[in-house]
Formats: structure tokens, C-alpha cells, sequence
């Protein structure tokens, strides 16, 4: 069977240009509303891939992210998102974008055309065998991603793709894959729409349990993030008065002293045992 690609089918919704705003914002708001369901159905591979890559970080391992434009976007967002959220090091969860970060703003011609760039950029991080790539393309075809991803699972690297279309050639390269089949586009074969957010939310999941259980979270509470501005310290301060249940201004001056709210707490209930 030829690969066909979903996310390039006509729109369910003809029209729009004739349309009010009202019943544009009811039938994008009604697509959108997909989403979930298409993600919900992937969560099997979603877990699979987890459970390796924390098997493989608590060895030293990393993942690494590719795509190209939007996709190439949303996984340096994810990636950037990890240091402030949960204080790792930033060099553990690495996003890649086809054409570097002038196409972070910028469209690069011809940059996710290249077969051979996405293996020389993670060459050049030293990639190895406790790492994981992750390649996304809504289309499941971007050159840039196919070719990472190839040359990663031949040199004995997990691998996983994320794409939103069945049986696609990234998804051909790849240890594990994660498919959100999210069907036609609102505005044809525009997938910074409801491809980007199933691929926005799988890749929340992936970083975000996968942080969970290399004990990042507490509870349900965020205790190693970067206090980075004022309103964390605030929330890093209600924290440990709900930990410790010690007064706000004494939270906030160990919060401070210690820099995050798992060291604050650790460190105020070993100097309490003494």
C-alpha cells in the first residue's frame, strides 16, 4: 500500500474565507477537540519509550530531539523547558531543528532536505548508547529526521518517532512508534495546527514522566525548579510552609539560602534531627 499522507487531505470544512468568526472558532474548536483521543491511542508506544529512557538516563543518557520547522520548534521548546522546570543540566534533554537556530524565527530553504545533517549534529554531541532520538515530522517524511534516525538505530541508539500519519518512513526508521493520527488539518495541510498539538502533548509526556520518575517531582510538586524570578520563589516558599509547616518569610529565607525547595526541606529536617 503507497503511503498516503493524512495530514495533507483536504479539510473537512469548506469555505472558511465566507465564514464569521463565530462558526470558524466553533468547527477549529470542534478539530481541536480530536487531539486527545488521537493521542490517548499512542499512549502504549508512549510508555514503552519512557520506560527506556529512564532506564537509560539513570546511566547517563540524554535525548535528543529533530525536526524540522514546526516540529523542529516544539522539541527545542520541550527541551529548553526541562532546566527551569525540573533543574536538570541542560545537555540531558537537547532539541535540534533542521537549519539551526536562525530557523527557530526563520524559514531555512532547503535545511530538513539534508539526509546526512541530523547524524553530523549528533555526532558532534557525541552521541551514544545510553542516549535516545526522537525524531518529529507531522508528515513522517522530513529527510533531515529519516537520516538521523537510520544512522542512530545502526549504531545501537533507541530510537522513536513521533509523526501523524500511519506507516510513515521516519516511523520505518525507528525502534518505537509514536503515531497521533489526528486526520485532516482545519486549513489544508496547515500542521502547526492539530498536528502540532498532539505532538506538543506527547512530547509534555515524555519529558514530563520521564522527570517524575528520576524523582524531579515531589508529590505532585515541581521541588528542584530554577527560582528564576519572583513568582517561584512564592510558589517555592508556599511549598515548603506546606511541607514544614514553618511561617512564610522563614520558607522563603531557607528557599533562598539552599535554591531549590528539595534542598531547603532536606536540609531544614536534617538540622531538626540533630
Amino acid at each position: 500500500m503507497a503511503f498516503q499522507k493524512i495530514t495533507e487531505q483536504n479539510s473537512l470544512h469548506e469555505n472558511l474565507d465566507k465564514k464569521s468568526v463565530h462558526d470558524l472558532l466553533s468547527e477549529m474548536n470542534e478539530e481541536d477537540m480530536k487531539v486527545p483521543l488521537a493521542v490517548s491511542k499512542a499512549l502504549p508506544q508512549i510508555e514503552e519509550l519512557v520506560e527506556k529512557i529512564v532506564e537509560r538516563m539513570k546511566r547517563g543518557g540524554r535525548i535528543f530531539y529533530l525536526g524540522a520547522g514546526t516540529s523542529g520548534r516544539l522539541g527545542v521548546l520541550d527541551a529548553s523547558e526541562i532546566p527551569p522546570t525540573f533543574g536538570m543540566p541542560p545537555h540531558l534533554v537537547v532539541g535540534l531543528i533542521a537549519g539551526g537556530d536562525h530557523a527557530l524565527r526563520n524559514p531555512v530553504e532547503n535545511a530538513e532536505d539534508d539526509m546526512e545533517r541530523g547524524w553530523q549534529e549528533l555526532t558532534e554531541h557525541n552521541i551514544n548508547q545510553n542516549d535516545t532520538v526522537i525524531g518529529i515530522a507531522a508528515s513522517g517524511t522530513t529527510p533531515y529526521v529519516i537520516g538521523a534516525l537510520r544512522n542512530a538505530r545502526a549504531n545501537g541508539i533507541l530510537t522513536a518517532s513521533v509523526s501523524c500519519n500511519p506507516n510513515s518512513p521516519i516511523a520505518q526508521e525507528a525502534e518505537i512508534k509514536i503515531e497521533a493520527i489526528v486526520g485532516p488539518e482545519f486549513v489544508t495541510g496547515s500542521t502547526r495546527l492539530k498536528s502540532g498539538t498532539a505532538q506538543k502533548l506527547v512530547l509534555n509526556m515524555i519529558t514530563t514522566i520521564t522527570m517524575i520518575k528520576l524523582g524531579r517531582v515531589k508529590g505532585n510538586k515541581m521541588v528542584n525548579m530554577q527560582l528564576s524570578n519572583a513568582k517561584l520563589v512564592d510558589r517555592g516558599a508556599r511549598m515548603i510552609v506546606e511541607e514544614l509547616g514553618i511561617d512564610y518569610e522563614q520558607a522563603k529565607n531557607i528557599l533562598l539560602i539552599h535554591g531549590s525547595v528539595k534542598k531547603a526541606v532536606d536540609a531544614f529536617k536534617l538540622q531538626n534531627k540533630k
